[in-house]
């Protein structure tokens, strides 16, 4: 049943209807704020990305050929709007910081969601998005590496020095 009623939500859309894209918008505004906060890590620009990716989804409703699900297509423009309002902000940290690290710091203790995402937004800019795109949103280094304007090497270097970062961050938030 929610397959008919997303297509012809969709359908809807596609025709400009305003009762329709509000329905749309109040479906998925908080899936899709919360994946352009996680990589902008600011309310006012994540406000930003989600505002200049519904523009986009409004108009380009039309195209949208169900390859894939309405969220999953929806969340993909969102993603990259937040990516293109970062890009000036992402800064990349450079390798040999990143292999100056401990390979494995264990966890001395136990986690929760709360902790696990106060300890990601706290990580620099460029490793952050890689791990958000990577390890959060699915993506492959190549598709990562293509939107954030990096090679793939320094897409799977980011994401490494992230994970090291982030268990130093996370034991010291579980010892605090």
């Amino acid at each position: 049943m929610k397959q008919n009623s997303e297509k012809d939500l969709i359908t809807r859309c596609s025709k400009q209807d305003r009762k329709a894209q509000f329905e749309l918008f109040e479906r998925y505004k908080v899936a899709l704020y919360s994946s352009v906060f996680r990589i902008l890590n600011e309310e006012d620009l994540a406000h930003d990305a989600l505002q200049e990716a519904f523009i986009e989804i409004f108009k380009g409703i039309k195209k949208f050929r169900g390859e894939c699900t309405l969220g999953f297509w929806m969340k993909r423009i969102a993603i990259r709007k937040a990516i293109k309002l970062a890009k000036s902000r992402i800064l990349f940290t450079p390798l040999d910081q990143v292999t100056a690290l401990p390979d494995r710091t264990p966890l001395d203790g136990w986690i929760d969601g709360e902790l696990l995402d106060v300890a990601i937004r706290e990580l620099p800019t460029g490793c952050r998005s890689v791990f958000l795109l990577i390890e959060v949103e699915g993506y492959k280094h190549a598709e990562c590496a293509a939107l954030l304007s990096i090679s793939e090497n320094t897409s799977k270097s980011q994401l490494s020095y992230a994970k090291k970062l982030l268990r130093g961050k996370l034991n010291e938030l579980i010892k605090a």
